[in-house]
């Protein structure tokens, strides 16, 4: 009886241990998978749209790379973005990356360094923004 009661054991062990080290092997394949879906954004180019040409208005843009997505409503006055509202950012960690959004209204310009530990959300924000205005030119 206790050679049976030994077994159990060491079958359950081993099958603990292989269940954790599947687990390990697919949570590694998952976040490898998420880093190279978002390794292009760094080089993305991203257009500065020419206010000039852009209308008093409210637009609104999205933009998403897997696991980061964003959508932004964008108020234009007087030739100038005025406004930059976060509607939704789906971010993981990128929470930080919103800040982006002072440095485009205050340089009036997408052309602004990311956020430091935010890399991939503020590049998202930033194609979220110049989505928005591209559209007003069409």
């Amino acid at each position: 009886m206790q050679g049976d009661t030994l077994k159990k054991i060491v079958k359950t062990g081993i099958i603990i241990a292989a269940v954790i080290l599947i687990i390990s092997i697919a949570g590694n394949v998952f976040i490898r998978s998420i880093e190279k879906n978002l390794s292009y954004l760094p080089e993305m180019e991203i257009k500065d749209p020419d206010l000039i040409q852009i209308p008093d208005g409210v637009y609104k843009g999205s933009y998403a790379a897997f696991p980061v997505i964003v959508d932004v409503s964008v108020t234009v006055k007087n030739h100038e973005i005025t406004d930059i509202e976060i509607l939704k950012h789906q971010n993981g960690q990128g929470k930080e990356g919103e800040s982006i959004v002072n440095s485009v209204m205050q340089k009036q310009s997408l052309q602004v360094d990311a956020v430091s530990g935010a890399t991939y959300s503020s590049i998202v924000i930033l194609k979220a923004v110049e989505n928005a205005l591209l559209k007003t030119n069409k």
